[in-house]
């Protein structure tokens, strides 16, 4: 940086071409810095993210066979509507229990559950289910063979098309917490005696996966935090 004080002026062609010179470098010196810096925050990406909002990195589009559509499109994961369930799977090493899952998801078209998200607990797997069955309930699918429409987790909500909704799930061994926006929706103690699996249309979607049934859905912002 030239610092200019009353007792060092530049004067003359000579000096202004030095002057110019070393405002060139600086200015030089400035852009590598700022560039460095955009390096630096690429660099540190929080790896907590499933989903970079650019492409599937991470992700296979499950192969349930009348699936409609899967792409990414402005930042989020586009489930086209399929005659059946459309979804994606986690390709990576994914936590048995002591996980949050956060991320965020819409309905676009049809009336049937647009996060049908299928996950781990401990050895077994499970379903949350948001909008499923007429496009209202809300539960896990499935506590000793009963689906998220006839047990203990069975709630009911209504949901705008073209919204977005905040969704997170908590797993540890014997719990299973999920909430859609500021509201518990799901709040499962396990005991000893109940079993969870889930049922065999996303069976593909095991050990981690998002799906819809008969609906274009969307997600983003797909976050995994161990804790």
């Amino acid at each position: 940086m030239i610092k200019m004080t009353d007792r060092m002026v530049i004067k003359g062609s000579a000096g202004w071409l030095i002057a110019l010179s070393l405002l060139i470098c600086c200015s030089s010196g400035s852009k590598k810095q700022k560039a460095g810096e955009a390096d630096i925050i690429i660099a540190g990406y929080d790896s907590t993210y499933l989903f970079n909002g650019k492409d599937l990195t991470g992700w296979e589009i499950t192969n349930f066979g009348p699936q409609g559509p899967v792409y990414v499109s402005g930042g989020s994961i586009v489930l086209g509507m399929g005659e059946g369930c459309t979804g994606i799977t986690w390709k990576k090493e994914f936590p048995e229990q002591n996980y949050r899952v956060t991320l965020e998801a819409k309905r676009v078209t049809g009336n049937d559950f647009f996060c049908g998200m299928t996950f781990p607990v401990g050895k077994e797997p499970c379903s949350l289910i948001i909008g499923g069955w007429g496009g209202t309930t809300v539960g896990l699918s499935s506590i000793n063979t009963m689906d998220a429409s006839e047990n203990q987790t069975t709630n009911y909500m209504e949901f705008e098309k073209e919204k977005w909704y905040r969704i997170s799930l908590l797993v540890h061994a014997d719990t299973i917490r999920a909430m859609i926006d500021d509201q518990v929706v799901v709040n499962f103690v396990k005991s000893k005696y109940d079993e969870l699996s889930i049922r065999p249309e996303v069976e593909l979607s095991k050990p981690f996966g998002i799906a819809s049934w008969y609906t274009t859905a969307e997600l983003r912002n797909i976050r995994l935090e161990r804790i």
